[in-house]
C-alpha cells in the first residue's frame, strides 16, 4: 500500500479488540529515531453482507467492469430495473456505484452513454443524484425520489460508470508548505502572463499597469501519489491548451485551488494552479519516473513518487494585496473539482493556521484534513486593538 507521510505517533500497538479507539490500547510514545516509514502500519477491512449489490448492475460495456447503470426500484412483488438520469452524474457518484458493485474504485463516470448497447431497459428511475463519496449505496445519496426530472430524457443521456480495481490517492506535503510560505510584491510589469491565465486577484484588472506591485503569498507544493495506480490527467494530449505567454501546454485546467479563509470560513483571496506540468520530480528508492513534460512527454504522477511545484514559479501564489492584518486559515486542494478519479478525496485539502500582520505572514499547524475543529478555531490569537477578520 506504500510509505505514509508526515508525523508517526504510535508504536508497538497492543489492542485486546475492545477499545474504541486506537489510542485507548497500550503503546510507546515515539521519538524520530524509533520507526520509520517504511513501518506504516496498514489495514484492509471487510464490510458486513449488505445485500446492497443486489439492487444495483451494469451493462452494454465490453467488459464487467464497465456500462450503464441500472438500479432496482419499487417493492417485493412489483421491482423494475431502471436508469438513472445523467444530468450532474460525475465522478464522486461514480465511487458510490462503483462501491456499491463491488467492482473496487471508479475511474469514470458518464453521463452519455449512446455508445453502448441499451438493452430492453429504457426507464429513467432516478435522476436529480448527488453524492458526497463516501456512501455505501446509490440509494443514501441525495436525489429526486419518485419525482423524476431529467433535462435531457433520451437514454442516450443515462448515467454510467467505468469502475477499476485500483485508483490514484494524491496527498499534499503539507508541512512543506508551512516550510516555504512567504511574501513577496512582485511588479506588475512582470505579471502579465498570469494576469492572462487569471492568476491575480480581481482589483489587478484595475490596476495601473505597469506600475505598482501585487503582494504575493508564495510557497511550494510537493504533491505525492501514495495509491495503487498513476494519477493521470482526464484529457489526452490532443486537447491539451497551449498558453503562448508561458510557453506550455495545460493537461489540467484546475489542479490545485488555493484560498485565504477567515475562522468562520469567509473567503478573502483565492489562487489557482494549471496543471501545465504534470510530472515525477522525485521518487521513493525503489521507483522509476516515468513522466517527465519535456519534449510534449507524457503527463502524470507514478505510484510511490511526487511532482514538486515550486515557490518561484509563475501562479504558485495567493494574490493578498487585498487581505487586510488578521488571523486567517490557508486552505489548498489538490483535484478540487474531482476531475481525475481518486481513491480517497478526504485527504485531498489541506489547511493552516496563517497569521498576517500586513507586512509578515506566518504559516503554521498546518495539516491535511477539510476542517479546523471549533476549539482550533478558538485558539486563534488576535492583534491589539483587532476585534474582527472581517475584510471591508
Amino acid at each position: 500500500m506504500g510509505q505514509g507521510m508526515g508525523a508517526i505517533h504510535l508504536s508497538e500497538v497492543r489492542c485486546s479488540g475492545h477499545e474504541p479507539s486506537l489510542w485507548k490500547c497500550p503503546h510507546k510514545n515515539i521519538t524520530a529515531e524509533d520507526c520509520s516509514h517504511v513501518q506504516d502500519a496498514g489495514v484492509r477491512c471487510n464490510l458486513p453482507y449488505t445485500g446492497l449489490e443486489t439492487k444495483i448492475r451494469i451493462s452494454g460495456g465490453r467488459s464487467r467492469y464497465e456500462g450503464r447503470v441500472e438500479v432496482q426500484i419499487g417493492r417485493p412483488g412489483s421491482l423494475r430495473w431502471g436508469l438513472i438520469c445523467g444530468d450532474d452524474w460525475g465522478t464522486l457518484e461514480a465511487m458510490v456505484a462503483c462501491r456499491q458493485l463491488g467492482l473496487g474504485y471508479a475511474n469514470h463516470g458518464l453521463q452519455e452513454t449512446w455508445y453502448w448497447d441499451s438493452g430492453n431497459i429504457t426507464e429513467v428511475v432516478m435522476s436529480g443524484v448527488r453524492c458526497i463519496g463516501t456512501e455505501l449505496s446509490l440509494d443514501q445519496c441525495a436525489h429526486h425520489g419518485a419525482h423524476i426530472a431529467c433535462k435531457r430524457t433520451e437514454t442516450r443521456f443515462t448515467a454510467g460508470v467505468i469502475c477499476s480495481e485500483t485508483a490514484s490517492d494524491l496527498l499534499l506535503h503539507s508541512a512543506l508548505v508551512q516550510e516555504t510560505a512567504y511574501i513577496e510584491d512582485r511588479p506588475l510589469h512582470m505579471l502579465y502572463c498570469a494576469a492572462e491565465e487569471n492568476c491575480l486577484a480581481r482589483s489587478a484588472r484595475s490596476a495601473n499597469w505597469p506600475y505598482g506591485h501585487r503582494r504575493l503569498l508564495r510557497f511550494s507544493s510537493q504533491i505525492h501519489n501514495l495509491g495503487r495506480a498513476d494519477f493521470r490527467p482526464k484529457a489526452g494530449r490532443h486537447s491539451w491548451v497551449w498558453h503562448e505567454c508561458h510557453g506550455h501546454y495545460h493537461s489540467m485546467d484546475i489542479f490545485t485551488h488555493y484560498d485565504i479563509l477567515t475562522p468562520n470560513g469567509t473567503k478573502v483571496a483565492e489562487g489557482h494552479k494549471a496543471s501545465f506540468c504534470l510530472e515525477d520530480t522525485e521518487c521513493q528508492e525503489d521507483v522509476s519516473k516515468r513522466y517527465e513534460c519535456a519534449n510534449f512527454g507524457e503527463q502524470g504522477i507514478t505510484v510511490g513518487c511526487w511532482d514538486l511545484y515550486r515557490h518561484d514559479i509563475d501562479c504558485q501564489w495567493i494574490d493578498i494585496t487585498d487581505v487586510k492584518p488578521g488571523n486567517y486559515i490557508l486552505q489548498v486542494v489538490i483535484n478540487p473539482n474531482f476531475e481525475v478519479a481518486e481513491s480517497d478525496f478526504t485527504n485531498n485539502a489541506m489547511k493552516c493556521n496563517c497569521k498576517y500582520d500586513g507586512h509578515r505572514i506566518w504559516v503554521h499547524n498546518c495539516h491535511i484534513g477539510d476542517a479546523f475543529s471549533e476549539e482550533a478555531n478558538k485558539r486563534f490569537e488576535r492583534y491589539p486593538g483587532q476585534t474582527s477578520n472581517q475584510i471591508v
